[in-house]
């Protein structure tokens, strides 16, 4: 198993149970063949450059640990979900 840190920002005007729901979605792909190591809770921060016409968005960080096809099967579940503007899933060492 190897180490992840997956970062993804949420739209900044969600209520916390719509934001509460994309994480658990999130933990519960994750916990089917990996462990969740932390989860952290940026806030909203200004972005770089306008996304969908969102300058600010609500940043989350979430390390884990597991196999090979977890990060593919997140990367295409935060791709379909109309809350998350950017994610990115990177090796952590």
């Amino acid at each position: 198993m190897a180490n992840y840190e997956l970062i993804f920002v949420t739209k900044p005007n969600l209520d916390d149970e719509t934001r509460e729901t994309v994480l658990e979605r999130v933990k519960s792909v994750i916990e089917t063949n990996g462990e969740i190591e932390k989860v952290d809770a940026w806030g909203n921060r200004k972005l770089a450059y306008p996304i969908q016409k969102f300058t600010d968005g609500f940043y989350t960080l979430v390390n884990f640990k597991s196999s090979a096809d977890v990060p593919k099967e997140l990367d295409r579940n935060l791709r379909i979900n109309e809350n998350v503007i950017r994610h990115m899933i990177v090796v952590s060492e």
